[in-house]
């Protein structure tokens, strides 16, 4: 039985001492892993004494909070009671520029204001009000059209002449413009977050450097500089060969090509100062906009590269003390010493960045309402910039990850940082805000990787078994104003993956914020069933797998399940199992589809495509279907819990990004999904 002090320890910093999980079932935080967490938050629990000062040291944090931050709901009234007393005179400037003189009332309210951020001046103080509308834009507002669809991408296994072995944002664009040719509102893509340009070994787009900065490998020069001066330029460097061998391969060579591309950027820099004065001049445009963020996030690929040279590794947490503040005097002097390589690596940033500007604008100019969606990852790798950069916003000892669920028995660790809520309090929440404009500014829409987390989520204690881990409650409320503020700013929909152990009441409070859930037809399955299209939801979006799931065609085959075989994920006896339940969702899956007169039987490709028809009659606003089923491809890009023996982030598709969409079978799917769709909205127009 815990102590008094320790529950109260527990409640204070946020822990959550009992929960309901994957099964439906009560689950209850045990004492160690409570001891455990609050260890990792930096708090001693090792007698009642330490657990009782503990105590007393975070409440008298709490009360001592004073931000310059705001956050409130647009047009309604302003709570200043705790700050202003009434009748206190103000001046407001508005995010608009203009500015109005105001009063407290009796209340010490102030009279609601329209959604933005907008500065708030008194006698008594200087505060930046961040006022969100109710609601993210949704389907219909950005498109007039209440039932799009469109196909999610991997980047990196796109393909176009020329790329050296890697997708860009070059093949991006040509796959942008085929998908709006057909009809596409949509083109959701895999994460394009910073990597570690000196660890190319590391490749996870779950598990990058920076989620404020982009992947300079994806970029595609030639989008952004005079096309033939780059091709000169690449003619030079004589890597034609070393290009056409990776070019050849079937999977990616992640090392190699990161070394291939970054010779070419390196080449690419050196002649920059002959190229026309126009792009000179739009990259010294961009790095003064970028500021500080920009600046940290180059200093600390450039500092990383000499301390490895130095024999002190790549992990910032382990420099020497002078390394690991980014503000030290040392690092000021190492980034003047190094200015040279600090312009290289915002180079490749400008070029990363331009590049999926370009491509998203071509998607909208081919006819996409929508255009790209982003993919935010839930958390970066605490080793990276990010980590170094905003380490007063984040906390150490934890790792985020999920408890024991239906995937994975076990937990899971996924090795990547937490936000701190007290952190993001104590500085205005400006790592959070600056996080989302990152991901907002080039796209049409942001899909949240496990959004969950904007209410809880689960931390691993360092060296501790996933299942040891606890929940951390998050200040949901503040979060989803900034979130729905940023899209309304950016007119941008919102996509929250909602996927695993989910809060009962979540799904409803990211509803009511027309934030779109998402319902994936292999899940959907209940008591034998699969509801028929008009039961699913319309405020989620509709999809035939996920880039973490079997595809449809591997599905149907049980491709995945010999994967966890082959991987030692499951034995025999579990295999057979598992085979045995597929035939029975198999058959259940039949069923709803020829409820619907939709064609069954032992055609996969068959069984595919009637499964696209059928997620195209749901009443969900948005229907994706990932370019592995638009293909009829058998493997998944990843396998959750097999990084080494399963190529996960390296398959790469064998036709060019443009052409891929013109094959039969990938049109046809994709033109009886735009029928469906346009069938249903003509059905609700009657």
């Amino acid at each position: 039985m815990s102590s008094r002090p320790l529950i109260e320890l527990a409640d204070e910093v946020g822990l959550l001492r009992q929960w309901t999980d994957a099964h439906g079932e009560a689950a209850q935080l045990d004492e160690d892993a409570m001891r455990a967490v609050l260890r990792a938050l930096d708090l001693a629990v090792d007698s009642e004494a330490q657990i009782r000062a503990s105590l007393g040291e975070v409440r008298q944090r709490r009360e001592a909070e004073s931000g310059h931050l705001i956050i409130t709901d647009a047009d309604l009234p302003i709570d200043l009671g705790e700050r202003l007393p009434p009748g206190s005179h103000c001046r407001l400037q508005r995010e608009d520029g203009s500015e109005i003189d105001l009063h407290t009332n009796a209340r010490g309210h102030l009279p609601g204001q329209p959604g933005g951020y907008h500065r708030l001046f008194s006698d008594e103080g200087e505060w930046l009000l961040a006022c969100a509308p109710g609601a993210c834009p949704s389907v219909t507002q950005l498109t007039g059209r209440n039932h799009i669809w469109g196909i999610a991408a991997q980047v990196y296994s796109l393909r176009r002449p020329g790329d050296g072995g890697l997708g860009d944002t070059g093949a991006l664009e040509e796959l942008a413009i085929s998908a709006g040719g057909l009809g596409a509102d949509v083109l959701a893509i895999s994460p394009l977050h910073a990597m570690f340009t000196q660890l190319p070994q590391q490749y996870s787009p779950y598990s990058p450097s920076s989620r404020n900065h982009f992947n300079v490998l994806h970029a595609t020069p030639s989008q952004v500089l005079d096309a033939a001066w780059v091709e000169q330029t690449l003619r030079d460097c004589n890597l034609e060969q070393q290009s056409t061998e990776l070019e050849a391969l079937a999977l990616i060579d992640w090392p190699a090509a990161a070394a291939l591309r970054m010779k070419i950027l390196r080449r690419l820099f050196q002649r920059f100062s002959s190229a026309p004065v126009a792009a000179q001049e739009d990259f010294q445009h961009f790095r003064l906009q970028g500021g500080e963020q920009l600046q940290l996030h180059c200093c600390h690929e450039a500092l990383q590269q000499h301390l490895l040279e130095q024999g002190e590794g790549a992990d910032w947490r382990r420099w020497p003390a002078h390394w690991r503040q980014p503000r030290s005097p040392e690092v000021r002097q190492f980034a003047r010493q190094h200015a040279e390589e600090l312009e290289f690596h915002a180079f490749g940033q400008w070029l990363a960045e331009r590049g999926l500007a370009r491509t998203h604008h071509s998607a909208r100019e081919a006819g996409m309402g929508i255009g790209l969606i982003a993919d935010m990852a839930i958390g970066a790798d605490p080793a990276g910039s990010f980590g170094w950069a905003c380490q007063e916003q984040l906390l150490a000892g934890v790792s985020i990850g999920a408890p024991p669920d239906l995937l994975n028995a076990r937990g899971q660790n996924w090795g990547v940082a937490a936000f701190s809520p007290q952190g993001l309090r104590d500085h205005d929440y400006s790592a959070f805000i600056r996080m989302l404009w990152a991901n907002l500014r080039h796209s049409g829409g942001l899909r949240i990787d496990h959004i969950m987390g904007l209410q809880r989520l689960w931390l691993v204690p360092d060296g501790a078994d996933a299942s040891q881990g606890a929940y951390l409650r998050y200040p949901l409320e503040d979060l989803l104003r900034l979130l729905t503020l940023e899209a309304w700013r950016h007119r941008a929909l919102i996509i929250g993956e909602d996927l695993g152990t989910v809060p009962h009441d979540l799904q409803e409070t990211l509803a009511q914020r027309q934030i779109l859930g998402m319902r994936v037809l292999q899940f959907e399955q209940q008591d034998d069933e699969l509801p028929a299209p008009g039961q699913w939801s319309d405020r989620a979006l509709a999809t035939t797998s996920t880039h973490d799931l079997p595809t449809t065609c591997g599905w149907l085959n049980g491709r995945d399940i010999q994967w966890r075989q082959e991987v030692d994920q499951c034995d025999q006896r579990q295999a057979d199992e598992q085979r045995q339940e597929r035939r029975h969702q198999i058959r259940v899956l039949d069923s709803a589809l020829h409820a619907e007169n939709l064609p069954t039987g032992t055609d996969d490709e068959l069984r595919l495509d009637a499964c696209i028809r059928f997620l195209g009659r749901t009443p969900a606003p948005l229907v994706i279907v990932p370019l592995e089923d638009v293909m009829a491809e058998m493997e998944q890009p990843n396998l959750p819990g097999a990084p080494d023996s399963h190529p996960n982030w390296r398959r790469r598709w064998p036709l060019p990004a443009s052409r891929m969409l013109e094959q039969p079978g990938a049109r046809q799917r994709l033109k009886n999904l735009d029928e469906e769709r346009r069938n249903l909205a003509r059905k609700q127009m009657k």
